[in-house]
């Protein structure tokens, strides 16, 4: 093989092939928008209640 001919190695990009769905800063998840840990974990709570009483 003539590496000569080769050419130049092509610099890589840092960024995925496509965007997500759920990505910070868009529409679906905006910047700013975290809720607190006592709403986390009173909606951590109902999804066991839910599940324990579904069983």
């Amino acid at each position: 093989m003539d590496y000569k001919d080769a050419g130049a190695i092509k610099k890589g990009s840092n960024k995925p092939p496509h965007s997500e769905h759920n990505a910070k800063g868009s529409r679906k998840n905006p910047f700013g928008k975290s809720e607190g840990k006592a709403e986390l974990l009173a909606r951590m709570k109902a999804a066991a209640k839910a599940r324990q009483d579904a069983s």
